[in-house]
């Protein structure tokens, strides 16, 4: 059962994977749209400050590896200059559940859980669900996954 349920998870993020309209003008190891936008505008400090994820104003950015990143005070903006790493989502803020299944799928920037002090994006409330059942066994799998993942374009896998 666990197998079926696991081969149709990959089936449909694979399908999910034709629809998803990024451009990646980051790059393939980041989500972002073809203008470079990441997370959708959504300020990623915002998470760890706020406990919520808070819309970016446009006028408070920074580019961090061909990524432009929205902030909601410049405050937000500094923090993420000085430790980038600290607030970015994981596997670039793809899917952390697709990531663990092998593919490359959006990240909603609303279907976020923080682990470890790291930030984990999911592509649909069904996906974290699933994903939410063995957080750890999936972050384990999308671990040694992304080093195969990372820069590879989503449409070769």
């Amino acid at each position: 059962m666990l197998k079926n349920l696991i081969r149709g998870s990959v089936a449909a993020l694979v399908v999910v994977t034709g629809l998803v309209s990024n451009a990646f003008g980051a790059g393939f190891d980041v989500n972002a749209t073809i203008t470079g936008l990441a997370l959708r505008g959504v300020d990623p400090v915002s998470y760890f400050t706020k406990g919520a994820p808070q819309d970016g104003d446009i006028s408070i950015t920074a580019v961090h590896n061909g990524a432009t990143y929205r902030f909601a005070s410049e405050e937000n903006r500094d923090l993420f200059k000085q430790n980038p790493d600290k607030y970015l989502p994981q596997y670039g803020g793809f899917c952390a559940f697709g990531a663990a299944m092998g593919v490359k799928v959006d990240g909603d920037p609303d279907l976020w859980k923080i682990v470890d002090n790291k930030l984990y994006l999911n592509l649909a409330p069904s996906v974290q669900e699933r994903w939410s059942k063995d957080v750890n066994g999936f972050i384990a799998t999308a671990d040694e996954n992304w080093v195969k993942l990372e820069n590879v374009d989503p449409n070769e896998l």
